[in-house]
C-alpha cells in the first residue's frame, strides 16, 4: 500500500531499540535536525543521543572521520558500558561505512545501517536487533522472536489499524466524562467485567492507569484484570513490565499476566479467547485495542484506550461503544519508573 499520511520512522524505530537494549549512547550519523523530536525525548528516558552534525562539507567529501571524532569524544565524556551508531539518510547516499568507524573506540559499539526510505518501520528495529545479535548482547532465539513479534504487530496495523488504508483522519475520540460515567454505571450495578490491558512497551507506565482507576472506584465489582506484564524481551522491556506489575500490585489490583510488553501484535487471539470465555457483560481496553479480533468482542459493550488519534475510526469499526485517546501518552511515558496518571484514569476517579 502507498500510504499518503506520515508514517513511523526506521531511524526513529533503530534508536527505540538500542534503548531497550540498554545503550547509553546513541550516535546518529547525519544533519543535526535528523530524527531531532525522537532524540530529544530519548534523552529523557536516560540515552544520551549525539549527532555528528554532518554539512554540506561532509556530503561532498564524507564524514567518517567526524563520526570517529564524535565517538572517542562520547567514550571520553560519559564512560558508557555500550553505543551505538544509527544511520540517515545522508550517511546511505554518500555511501559511509559506519562498522568501519567503530573500531575507532574501546566501548561495545554496534553499527545500524539504515535510513528512512524503508516502507516499514520495524526494518529499523530489525536492523538494530541483527547488529546486537552479531555483537552478542543478544542470541539467535531472541532474534527470531523478535523478528515474528514485528511481523505480528504490522499484521494487525494492516489488518486493523492506523495502516490499513492510505490515509484516516485524525480524531481526539469519545469525551472521557462520558465514558467514565458509563464505565462507573456497569461496575457499580455489579455488571460483569473485564479490563484489559495490551499495551506497547513503556506505554504501559500510562495504560495500567486505567486499570488501577477502575479497581480504585469500584474495588468490589466483578472485574477481571488481565495484563501483558510477563517478563520477557529485550532488558529494558522486562524491567518496565516488573515495575508496572509491581505497582498495579501495590494498589490492591489482582492483575493476571498474560503475554509480555513486546507480544502485544500476537496477543490478540489469546486475549479474546480470555474475553470471550469471562462471560463478561463490558470490557475496558487499554493499549492496542484494535489487537482483539472483533469476533471476541460480539455483544459486549467495549470501552476502548487508545494513545493514536488515527486508531479512533478503525476501532469504532470493531464496534466499540466508546474510544478514548491519551493523545500525550508518549512523551508522558519516557523516563519514568512508576504508573503515571492518564487523563481517563484521572476523570474517572473525579466522577467517583
Amino acid at each position: 500500500m502507498r500510504y499518503i499520511q506520515p508514517r513511523p520512522s526506521s531511524i526513529v524505530a533503530a534508536l527505540y531499540t538500542a534503548r531497550d537494549l540498554e545503550v547509553d549512547v546513541a550516535v546518529l550519523h547525519g544533519p543535526s535536525g535528523c530524527s531531532f523530536k525522537h532524540a530529544r525525548l530519548l534523552e529523557e528516558d536516560g540515552m544520551r543521543v549525539l549527532t555528528t552534525s554532518l554539512g554540506e562539507n561532509e556530503f561532498i567529501f564524507g564524514g567518517e572521520q567526524r563520526l570517529e571524532e564524535v565517538l572517542r569524544e562520547a567514550e571520553r565524556a560519559f564512560a558508557p558500558r555500550r553505543m551505538a551508531v544509527i544511520g540517515t539518510c545522508v550517511a546511505m547516499i554518500i555511501g559511509e561505512d559506519l562498522s568501519q568507524a567503530i573500531h575507532a573506540v574501546k566501548t561495545p559499539t554496534i553499527a545500524v545501517d539504515i535510513h528512512a526510505g524503508f516502507s516499514e518501520n520495524i526494518d529499523g528495529v530489525i536492523a538494530t536487533l541483527q547488529a546486537a545479535t552479531d555483537a552478542g548482547w543478544i542470541g539467535e532465539e531472541e532474534l527470531g522472536r523478535q523478528r515474528r513479534l514485528l511481523e505480528a504487530a504490522n499484521e494487525v496495523e494492516r489488518l486493523r489499524g492506523a495502516a490499513s488504508r492510505p490515509y484516516i483522519e485524525p480524531d481526539r475520540g469519545d469525551l472521557k466524562h462520558l465514558a467514565a460515567a458509563r464505565l462507573i454505571e456497569l461496575a457499580r450495578a455489579g455488571a460483569k467485567g473485564i479490563a484489559v490491558m495490551n499495551a506497547k512497551k513503556e506505554t504501559a507506565y500510562m495504560f495500567a492507569d486505567a486499570l488501577a482507576a477502575l479497581h480504585e472506584v469500584a474495588p468490589e465489582a466483578p472485574v477481571r484484570y488481565l495484563a501483558n506484564l510477563e517478563e520477557r524481551g529485550l532488558p529494558k522491556v522486562r524491567r518496565d513490565a516488573r515495575r508496572i506489575a509491581e505497582g498495579l500490585a501495590g494498589r490492591g489490583v489482582p492483575v493476571e499476566a498474560v503475554g509480555s510488553l513486546d507480544e502485544y501484535g500476537a496477543l490478540g487471539d489469546r486475549l479474546g479467547e480470555e474475553i470471550r470465555g469471562s462471560g463478561a457483560d463490558y470490557a475496558l481496553l487499554a493499549g492496542v485495542p484494535h489487537a482483539i479480533p472483533s469476533e471476541y468482542t460480539e455483544g459486549i459493550e467495549v470501552i476502548s484506550i487508545t494513545n493514536g488519534p488515527r486508531q479512533v475510526a478503525p476501532l469504532r469499526e470493531l464496534g466499540h461503544r466508546y474510544v478514548l485517546v491519551e493523545v500525550d501518552l508518549h512523551p508522558r511515558t519516557l523516563g519514568v519508573r512508576a504508573i503515571v496518571e492518564g487523563e481517563f484514569g484521572a476523570v474517572l476517579r473525579s466522577l467517583a
